[in-house]
């Protein structure tokens, strides 16, 4: 038997033992937590859904129909009051009689009360909905990197595979080479420890990939069940070529925080147009009648009558004396002036360092496109090969294919964080035209 085995080269050992974990490791990928069924699903069905479904949002969409709600409360005017009265002069000897009363009155406002309230209250559905698209645009950026996230750590997790299949698969070369005496124990043993640590990165990277996962599902507000929805989509079309002024002016006419912060400084005004009118007084206007029976009196006996009487009430507004509530109307409005101004700054300036980021980034990718994997690849491969015929130490190889792991992942992470930065970059200007 070991004359047999003799007579094959090592590179030709190496061949033949690759099929077994080869298997083994594609049985591992593909037959992954088959208890849990999967659905795949695209970047455009996963947005929808957010939109159709997500809770936070459907909460957030209440808000604009109560402010509706607002507007109809704020056009009803004051309601007339109606009055009934009974009088007995209780003066049975002296026959006094008795008689009946009745008044309508109403309030009159004065100084524009109403439609004060009434462009407060629109103002009001504005503003709500002005902050409904600001939640939106956030709450899409959010999931979309969570979305590139998903997409991100499923490469991880394909590199491990990947990077575990191929130390496996010398591990059990190297045992076979042991067995002939063509390597030492301790090179076959380091070859097995290497291969189990990097069984552990992978049950970590799978597990990292599921919680992504899971993540997702609270976007799209659908309760944690056994089905795993897997994201389709590659990170290719997310190179982009902008100009930094078209940016910002893009921003400060799109985003839509800053329009709420501007709609901020409009209800102010109408606040304060409010708490000014309510300084004007109201006339107080009243129609009465009144019936007096037959007064039998000896002494001033007096016929029944009827009595029609007119009345206007001003009420004294001494609290007029005591301005306060109009001068924090008035400073709310200057407030919310200053707050705008600081909000058109921090715009610019998140525009400006979110372009400078993708920029940047951008050049990271273009430099991983010049042949820098495929290079650590041959490199690895040549190392093995190598190894295999006794030409190099295990200790090369291991550095080797680190090398080849680091810049795999680096590559995948820089490819997430040009992604997210194209996201950032347009969440920051205010425009959307992401799709994969």
């Amino acid at each position: 038997m070991k004359r047999i085995f003799a007579k094959i080269r090592p590179e030709e050992i190496y061949l033949v033992v690759s099929l077994v974990p080869f298997l083994w490791v594609y049985s591992i990928w593909s037959q992954s937590d088959t208890s849990f069924p999967k659905r795949k699903i695209n970047y455009s069905e996963y947005i929808h859904t957010i939109a159709e479904k997500n809770f936070s949002f459907l909460a957030e969409k209440f808000n604009v129909p109560l402010s509706e709600a607002g507007v109809l409360t704020a056009g009803i005017r004051p309601d007339p009051e109606i009055g009934f009265g009974y009088f007995d002069n209780n003066q049975r000897r002296l026959n006094m009689g008795n008689g009946f009363t009745s008044e309508l009155a109403w309030t009159l406002e004065l100084g524009g009360k109403r439609k004060a309230r009434l462009d407060l209250a629109q103002s009001e559905v504005l503003l709500n909905r002005y902050l409904l698209a600001d939640f939106w645009r956030n709450l899409r950026a959010d999931a979309t990197i969570q979305y590139l996230q998903a997409l991100q750590r499923r490469r991880i997790l394909e590199v491990l595979y990947n990077s575990y299949f191929t130390m496996k698969r010398l591990a059990e070369t190297d045992s076979l080479r042991y067995r002939l005496g063509a390597i030492n124990e301790v090179d076959a043993r380091q070859s097995r420890l290497e291969a189990g640590a990097l069984l552990n990165e992978v049950y970590q990277a799978e597990a990292d990939w599921k919680s992504t996962l899971s993540q997702l599902a609270v976007f799209m507000g659908r309760p944690q069940s056994d089905t795993l929805l897997i994201p389709e989509g590659s990170f290719d079309p997310f190179d982009r070529q902008f100009t930094l002024p078209e940016l910002l002016t893009t921003a400060l006419s799109q985003r839509a925080d800053l329009k709420a912060a501007l709609q901020n400084k409009t209800v102010a005004e109408k606040y304060l147009q409010v708490v000014r009118s309510l300084r004007i007084p109201d006339l107080g206007l009243s129609l009465s009648n009144t019936y007096a029976s037959y007064t039998r009196n000896v002494i001033a006996p007096t016929p029944s009558f009827y009595q029609v009487a007119v009345g206007i009430s001003v009420p004294l507004k001494f609290s007029n004396n005591r301005p306060g509530e109009l001068k924090a109307a008035f400073l709310t409005t200057q407030q919310m002036e200053a707050r705008y101004h600081q909000a058109e700054i921090e715009i610019q300036s998140e525009v400006t360092q979110a372009f400078f980021k993708y920029q940047a980034l951008r050049k990271q990718v273009q430099q991983f496109n010049t042949g820098l994997l495929a290079e650590a690849k041959a490199i690895l491969e040549g190392k093995i090969y190598s190894y295999q015929r006794g030409e190099t130490n295990l200790l090369e190889v291991l550095n080797a294919q680190r090398t080849y792991n680091d810049l795999q992942l680096t590559y995948y992470q820089t490819l997430f964080d040009f992604a997210s930065a194209l996201v950032e970059l347009e969440r920051a200007a205010g425009f959307w035209d992401i799709n994969f």
